[in-house]
């Protein structure tokens, strides 16, 4: 998932796509155009459901056809499966929405990801950049569990879906009263994106390294038009 370095990441992103686009013709015309202001950083009364539950991973209401995955694409129009696969893991909508927009950095089209992935093995896929080790160590017992971390790319319900259950399991770990001003939806981002360790450290008061706070400060700049966009 983000645990890639971002500054980094864009310019790389930026070189792989040229010299793909080059030598495979990858270039794909429908993706969607969307527009929205950031805003203020989330407070602990906008957390919405708590995201610590355990409910039931009983079987889901049956997804909608998501769209063509393509190179480009507006989280927000995700917005229904955000819902639906939020309120199956029990976390707050807006934040996986948000998380979402702060994985929309790089493209996401399925054949560039592999393209990408057979360079760099341990590469993220789908559209809440997810890597392999996390996607195994979420979905069992849960209703995804018999997918495959491969089929990310081409099936973006599933990566949104999969993303939910993580934010769950992050948030599960959290102590009831973490020893910060942070909120918990902005810890279990971190653990997201720095993995678990980190945010429990960070929950303990350890300062927070440049790239976490350069994630947190996007989701901050993300919170407002993700909670527009999954009311």
């Amino acid at each position: 998932m983000s645990e890639e370095k971002k500054g980094s990441g864009r310019g790389r992103w930026l070189v792989i796509g040229v010299v793909v686009v080059a030598g495979l013709g990858l270039v794909r015309g429908n993706g969607h155009d969307g527009a929205a202001s950031a805003d203020p950083s989330p407070t602990a009364a906008a957390s919405g459901p708590s995201a610590g539950a355990a409910p039931s991973a009983g079987s889901p209401a049956t997804p909608s056809k998501p769209p063509k995955p393509s190179g480009r694409y507006d989280p927000a129009d995700y917005a229904a499966p955000v819902r639906q696969y939020a309120a199956e893991a029990g976390v707050n909508p807006q934040l996986l929405m948000a998380i979402l927009y702060n994985e929309s950095y790089k493209p996401h089209d399925p054949e560039l990801e592999r393209a990408w992935q057979r360079g760099k093995p341990d590469a993220s896929f789908g559209i809440a950049n997810m890597h392999r080790a996390a996607f195994d160590d979420t979905k069992p017992g849960r209703p995804f569990a018999s997918r495959q971390w491969e089929e990310l790319p081409d099936d973006r319900n599933l990566a949104v879906q999969a993303a939910a259950w993580h934010l769950h399991d992050l948030a599960a770990q959290l102590p009831a009263r973490p020893g910060v001003s942070l909120t918990r939806d902005e810890l279990v981002a971190l653990g997201y994106n720095a993995g678990a360790g980190n945010m429990l450290a960070f929950a303990r008061g350890v300062k927070i390294g440049s790239q976490a706070q350069s994630y947190l400060d996007r989701l901050r700049d993300n919170w407002s038009k993700s909670g527009e966009a999954v009311k």
